[in-house]
Parts: C-alpha cells; structure tokens; sequence
C-alpha cells in the first residue's frame, strides 16, 4: 500500500498537468478569437477603402466637370472674339502662346480627373470586393484547418495523460510489491534468528527422554521457516513482475512526454505560422498590392500627364520674349508700323533749286552755323551719353526688381505630423509679408525716375537726329568730306591716336594720377557727372597735346575728371576688351570661386597685344586701389564695375543687352578684385604699372639682366639726400590712413600713427621712420603741419 504523503504527491501532480492543459486549451480559444478579429478588421478596412475610393470617384468627377466649365468659360469668350483675323495674328504672340497651353492644360486635367473617376470606379473598387470575399471565404477554410489542428493537439495532451496515469499506476505496484517483499524478508530474518536462539538454549543437558520432544519443535520451526520462503518468493516474483510493467509504462510515459512537447512546439512555432500565412493570409497581400498599384500606376500617370502639360507651359513661359514679340506685332501689322514716304521738296512758284545754296554771301554763314552745329551736337552727345547711362543703370535696377526670383513656393508644401492648413502655410509666403508695400513703393519711384531719363533721352536724341542732319547736309554741301564724322567716338580715337607714341595714354596716366593724388575719398568717383563744360574743356586741352592736370593743383572738379577718364574708353573705336574674346571671358561667370575666375580670364587675357594687356594692368591696379577707400567713396568693386562695365566691353549684337550687361558687370568686378593674380607681373610683361601714390613705374632690363624699377631710383636718391641733411631736424606727421608696405623698402604703418620725416624723396615719397625702421612714406596718407613745410 502507498503511503498517504505519495499519494497526496500524485493529486498534485496531476492537479499541475490538469492545470497546464487548461491554460494550452485557453490559449487554443483565443488563438481562434484573435484570427476571428483579425478576419473582421481585414473585412471592414476592406469595406473603408471601397468607401473612400467611392467617394474619392465622386470629388474627382465633379472637379473634372468644374474645370471643364472653367475651360468652356474662357474659351467660348476667346471663339466670341469677332476679328477672327485678329484672334489669329494674337495667337502668334508668346503671352497668348501661354494663355492658350494654360486653358488646354485645364481641359487636359479635366479629361485625366474624368478617367480617375472611372479607375476608381470600374477597376480599384471592384478589386477591393474581390479581396474581401476571397479572404473571407479562405478564412473560413483555414479555421477548420486550424481547428483539426487544435483537436489533434488535444488528442495528444489526452494520450499524455492516460499514458502518464499508467505509468504512476504500475509506479504505485511496483512500490507497494517491494514493500511487501521487504516485509516478508524482514520476516523471514526474524524467525531464522528465533530458530537459532532456541537451538542454543536446548543443548545437551537433560536426560534422553527429553530428545523427542526437541526433535519435534525442530520440525515444527523448519515448516515455519518455509512457509515464510515459499511466501517470499511468491513476493519476490510479484515485485519483479510489477517492477518490469512500471519501467515499460514509465518509458511509454517518457515516449509519450518528448512525442507531446514536440507536437506542442511544432504546433506553436510552425503550424500557428503556416496557418497564417499560407491559409489567412493566402494571396490577401499580393490582391491587395495589385489594388493599390492600380492606384498608384492611375495617380502616376495622371501626374505624368500634368508634367507633360506643365512642361509644355514651362517651355512658353521660358519663350516669353519682348523681343521676338515686337517683331511679329510689326511683322503683323506692317502697314501700321512701317515708316511713311520721305517728304519731299516741293517748289514754289517754279523755283527749281532743291540744294542748299554754298555761294557767297551765305557760304561763311554757313561754315560758321556747321561748326555751331558741330560743336553743339559734341556736347549734346556727351550729356545725352550720360543720361543714357543713368537711364540703363536704373533700367538694370527696375529688371532686378521684376525678374527676381521669389515664385518657389515650395515651403508651402512641407507640411508637418500636425497637419496644419494651407492657408495657415501660405499665410507666410512672400505676398503676405508687409514689406511688399515698401517693395512696391520702391518699384514704382524707380519706374517713375526711369521714364523721367527715358524721356529725356528720346527728347535728346530727337535733338541729335535732327541737328546731325543738319550738320551734314551743311557738311556735305560746303565739300568738307574729310569731317564725315564729329561724333564722340571720333575724337576719343583721335587721342588714342595721339596717345600711341607712349605705353599708357597721357589722359589715361594724367586722371588717374589725379584722382589717385586728391580723389580717392570722393563719395561718387565716376558715378555722379561732372561739369559738361569742364569735361570738355579737359578733353580738348588732351587733344591738343597738354595736359591740363599737370602739377599738384586741385582746381578741376573731381567728377569731370572722372566723367573724361571714362569718356576716353567709351570713345575707343575697339573697346579694351576686344569683342572677339567675349564669350570667352562669359564662361568664367558660371564659375563659383574667385580664383578659378582669374585663371580663366588670365588664360583668355594673356592672348592679347602687349600694349592692351599693360593699359589693363594699370587701369585695373588703380581700380582696385580706389575700392579699397569703399567706406568713404561709396564705390566697391561691384559699383565701379557698373560705371565701367559698358565702356570697356561691349556686348556683341544679337544678344541681350541686359542680361549679358549684367554678366559683363560680374566680370569687371571679379577683374578688379583679383587683379593680382589675373595680370602679369612687371618681371613678366615690361611696361609701367600703377603706383599707389599716383605715378607710373617703368619696368625695363638693366645691362646686368636685372630688373629696376623708378622707386629703387627714388630709394637711391633718397639715401643720398638723407645723407647729406642728416643735420636737419626730423618733421612730425600725421597718418591719414592705413598703408601696407609692397616692399621692404616702403614703411607699414596704421591711421593716426605717429611719422617721423627727415626729407622729402620726391613729390610722391618722404623718406622717414617708423618704430625705429627708415623707409619711404607716402605722401598722399600723411598730414604735415603746414608750419613745418618749407
């Protein structure tokens, strides 16, 4: 029999595999439930996209319908217009070309929202539907799939049980077998023992009538002894049987353990994932993928056939040309815009003379009225020049304002998680901002000071036409064929002439040493005009061989001087810069760093004459250093690139003066900025360069194949004086401005620096010392006690 406690420990082992069984058969139930809920979730999301591509078919017809109506509107007002022959000659002009992709483009959208409507409809839902019965109805196969499943794992746990009950029955025999076999044996010991107690205690003592009776207690002990064998035995092969049925039931019970855990295991980590997936899941996502990429491929094709569309209004928009279009309005309309019949004479009374009579008496009035009209028209181009300049300039200013570009409204699109509004978004853009107002006002008091210039150019012009005529019928008449010409460009050529015998021109050299000596801080240098009466006096004086700005005089108005050195390149027959290197030199615009800039046109510069290329040097070396006194001249380099640009590079016919003046502008500016490293160097190209205090170096080989420049004369000059009044008594000086030394010789110093000064090197240089180091000042940055000047 098994003891209480062992068979309390059965109860709870069972109790524990009952309850394990119970949370398996739990865990099976909601298995079902979820794969039921997932089924319903599938069914109704389903249900939702039919619902939204339903009513997304709607919106999109009744856009389509509505920008259909839009499209009729406007072109039932363009088929209305009653001069067909007009309608048509419009159609030619690039803005109507716009006008007219733009209505197309909505009618095409119409067509495209129309054929979304009937994917929607005819293709997407009906596919949706589809998926939601073949899921439904696989669904249904899979869950008795999964309930066969389920019963064959219950099956399993069941066997467990019975084979595990065996296993603890047979256990409980065997147990209860060899506690009785032990018994019988503790018996058995207990009653060989009492048998030979009693042979001891019954020796030999009593008289031999007493052996029977022992004889017979003997026997009667030997029959106990087996009986209590042959019981022992009886046990033993009881026991042994029982023993052999527990070890067979509990290896079944083993079996039946590893074959169950791995049934579970399977069930839990394969069948529960095939079933979803080759059974629930059959074909549900690929049906739904096709469906959604029929949206998509529909979406696609309708943005494929917006860009198409688009493209061809980009491709107008980029064709939208004043140019072209003036043209084609007067090709239009050429009986309107053609130029009438020349008038012509008509005789009065029979006077038969239709030229101008050249005969005495009125020939020397005549000679004297050409050369007023000569003279008068000289100065009227000059001014007119002048006016056309400004009026560029500020038509340059007005096209920066209107072709600026503020139409990427692409941050209007960047919508963020919270899903904010459009309008919230395009409350920010550029058209709501208060500035505009500003924007606008400025725009307009520009447009207004345009036509102001523009008006008085024409009105200048007119004048010049008419008093150009004039002068050469007058010319013409009196014989003077040699006088074809008293244009400005022509007598700008005739200094140039003139100017020839020398490296830099006399008025090019003259007014840059002027201004450089008494102009660098001029607010205005070349932008503001001068006196037209003293330009002139001053170009005259140089077309005569002087030089009217010889000496340290500052009596001449900065401004004329200025408006005359720019006069001289306007006036050239072929600008510094030849018209046969200027697409050369527009590559460089595209180019982002400033040093690749200066190679290139480098590259492109150092292909031209040597005369052109010292003129260059010396002109841009003297812009550059008239940039550096920005703050006080207001002229950087991008300013003096504007005043200079249309005078030293022209931009060739055929091309559009704006855009390119703009790209020429961007040249000279990166010209003067990098002069340095675009122009050769004195030890590579001989000739004068340009001197910060206002003279011009002359570079040349010395008889020992060295190059000396003027300031190493100076410098020897110099030491020689300084020698010789090395008793005079130093004078004390101001520093005006900053001044980096360009060689060892030439002393650095800061503004408001104090400056020693033992004698004066020339009429550009003092010889002096600063912190302890003798070198050479420049005149032009100092300020010496007019007390202390002798």
């Amino acid at each position: 029999m098994t003891s209480p406690a062992k068979f309390k420990k059965d109860k709870e082992i069972i109790a524990e595999y009952d309850t394990q069984v119970k949370e398996i058969r739990a865990q099976l139930t909601e298995q079902m439930k979820c794969l039921d809920q997932q089924c319903e979730l599938r069914v109704q999301l389903l249900q939702d996209l039919q619902d939204f591509f339903r009513k997304k078919a709607e919106i999109e017809m009744d856009y389509s319908r509505n920008l259909e109506k839009l499209a009729e509107r406007f072109l039932a007002k363009t088929r209305s217009t009653k001069d067909q022959q007009f309608k048509k000659d419009q159609n030619v002009l690039s803005p109507v070309n716009c006008w007219n992709l733009l209505l197309n483009q909505v009618k095409r959208e119409s067509r495209d929202h129309t054929t979304l409507s009937d994917i929607y409809l005819n293709n997407i839902i009906p596919r949706f539907v589809q998926v939601s019965e073949d899921s439904g109805r696989l669904f249904k196969k899979s869950k008795e799939v999964g309930q066969q499943l389920q019963d064959d794992l219950m099956k399993v746990l069941n066997e467990l049980y019975s084979v595990m009950k065996t296993y603890h029955m047979y256990n409980a025999d065997s147990i209860s077998a060899q506690s009785k076999l032990k018994e019988a044996e503790k018996q058995e010991e207990k009653q060989i023992g009492k048998s030979v107690k009693q042979e001891d205690r019954q020796t030999p003592r009593s008289p031999d009538s007493s052996s029977n009776v022992r004889i017979e207690e003997k026997h009667v002990r030997r029959s106990s002894v087996k009986k209590i064998e042959k019981m022992k035995e009886k046990r033993q092969a009881k026991y042994t049987e029982n023993k052999l049925k527990a070890i067979k039931a509990r290896n079944e019970y083993l079996l039946a353990l590893e074959a169950t855990n791995a049934s579970v295991f399977k069930y839990y980590i394969h069948d529960l994932s095939d079933l979803i997936d080759q059974c629930c899941d059959l074909g549900y996502h690929a049906s739904l993928n096709r469906a959604l990429r029929t949206f998509l491929s529909a979406e696609l094709n309708l943005e494929q056939s917006k860009h198409e569309g688009l493209d061809a209004i980009e491709n107008a928009v980029e064709n939208l040309d004043a140019t072209s279009d003036k043209q084609r309005l007067m090709e239009m309309y050429n009986n309107v815009f053609c130029p009438p019949m020349k008038f012509e004479f008509q005789p009065h009374m029979g006077d038969m003379a239709s030229q101008l009579c050249a005969q005495q008496p009125v020939q020397s009035e005549l000679v004297q009225r050409c050369q007023q009209l000569q003279s008068r028209l000289s100065t009227l181009k000059i001014e007119n020049e002048e006016v056309k300049k400004t009026m560029e300039a500020t038509l340059q200013t007005i096209q920066d304002i209107v072709t600026v570009e503020d139409f990427d409204v692409s941050d209007c699109f960047q919508y963020s998680n919270s899903m904010e509004s459009v309008k919230s978004t395009v409350s920010e853009t550029f058209m709501s901002k208060p500035s505009i107002a500003k924007r606008r006002a400025n725009q307009q008091e520009t447009e207004q000071f345009y036509f102001t210039k523009m008006k008085e150019y024409l009105e200048g012009r007119n004048l010049i036409t008419k008093l150009q005529a004039k002068h050469d019928l007058l010319q013409k008449t009196l014989g003077e064929s040699q006088r074809t010409d008293c244009s400005l460009a022509r007598r700008s050529s005739t200094v140039r002439k003139q100017d020839s015998s020398q490296a830099i021109p006399l008025v090019v050299e003259s007014c840059i040493r002027f201004i450089s000596r008494h102009g660098l801080q001029h607010e205005g240098i070349f932008r503001v005009s001068g006196s037209q009466v003293e330009v002139n006096d001053i170009k005259n004086a140089f077309e005569r061989g002087e030089d009217p700005l010889a000496g340290d005089q500052n009596d001449h108005d900065m401004d004329s001087i200025a408006g005359v050195l720019k006069l001289y390149f306007r006036g050239l027959e072929h600008p510094l810069f030849p018209k046969d290197i200027f697409h050369d030199l527009m590559a460089c615009v595209t180019m982002d760093s400033l040093q690749e800039r200066a190679l290139h046109i480098r590259k492109v510069l150092l292909a031209l004459p040597k005369t052109t290329l010292i003129i260059m040097r010396y002109l841009f070396a003297f812009l550059n250093h008239l940039s550096q006194f920005s703050e006080e001249n207001m002229m950087d380099p991008y300013n003096l690139a504007i005043c200079f640009g249309p005078s030293l590079m022209s931009v060739p016919e055929g091309h559009d003066q704006v855009s390119c003046q703009a790209h020429v502008n961007e040249l000279i500016k990166t010209t003067i900025i990098q002069h340095e490293n675009i122009f050769p160097t004195p030890r590579e190209l001989e000739g004068p360069v340009y001197s910060r205090g206002g003279s011009t170096e002359d570079y040349c080989d010395s008889p020992h194949g060295e190059t000396t420049s003027a300031e190493d004369s100076t410098q020897d000059v110099t030491t020689e004086h300084h020698t010789s009044d090395d008793e005079c008594e130093p004078i004390e000086a101001i520093a005006k401005f900053d001044y980096v030394g360009r060689t060892a010789r030439e002393l650095s110093f800061k503004k408001g620096a104090s400056l020693l000064l033992y004698q004066r090197a020339s009429d550009d240089w003092w010889e002096g010392r600063h912190n302890g180091i003798d070198g050479l000042i420049p005149h032009q940055y100092i300020v010496v006690q007019d007390t202390l000047i002798s």
